[in-house]
């Protein structure tokens, strides 16, 4: 079957990670075009020309239009599917936990992981890691609640709103979080890794 997607994505980015496993896992054809953040790929006019704001991923629709912004990617991927819950409230549930992964989860986690990891040991931005680390253990401690109590963050069952939350916290303790502290959390981690068409995050 011919490509119906195509995803200009940094295959080691959490954000881009959530469009690869909502793809696979709604075995939606796609082909995959490797953008490299780190070396300023997504900031050449070829790139600014189609995402202006010059990030990835970004998806190209079959007309030829393009669509940014992860959780938007996933909102479009997942609609008529049983990863978009269509009652009116559920819906909502799934939206207040991918905005929640936005605002007060990946600000934190996913910046930790990127100063940890493509940074130099000897660069400023480190003195940012106690407050990331702080911030990021509210926003874990917030999910162990919702999990304690729910197997999955909305309508009872697996949702995009899982992907968008697992895509940076399966891969925390990259951004020097302990992950031992959240039993509830770690079974939910285990229950997303058994889903069909699951896939990992290419290391």
């Amino acid at each position: 079957m011919a490509a119906v997607f195509t995803v200009y994505g940094m295959s080691d980015s959490g954000n881009c990670y959530k469009v690869r496993l909502a793809l696979e896992q709604l075995a939606l054809p796609h082909r995959w075009i490797e953008v490299d953040s780190t070396r300023g790929e997504t900031r050449s006019a070829a790139f600014l020309a189609k995402n202006p704001n010059g990030k990835v991923p970004l998806l190209e629709l079959a007309d030829g239009s393009f669509l940014p912004e992860s959780n938007a990617i996933l909102n479009y991927l997942a609609d008529g599917t049983p990863l978009l819950p269509q009652g009116r409230l559920e819906r909502a549930r799934v939206l207040q936990w991918m905005f929640f992964e936005q605002y007060s989860h990946e600000p934190y986690v996913a910046v930790a992981r990127s100063i940890l990891r493509y940074l130099p040991p000897d660069s400023p931005r480190r003195a940012e890691l106690p407050r990331l680390h702080e911030r990021g253990h509210q926003a874990l401690a917030v999910m162990e609640r919702q999990l304690a109590a729910e197997p999955f963050f909305a309508a009872g069952r697996y949702s995009i709103a899982d992907i968008a939350l697992y895509a940076y916290t399966h891969c925390a303790a990259d951004g020097g979080f302990d992950l031992g502290r959240y039993p509830a959390l770690r079974a939910w981690l285990e229950r997303v890794q058994t889903q069909p068409r699951f896939v990992p995050l290419p290391r």
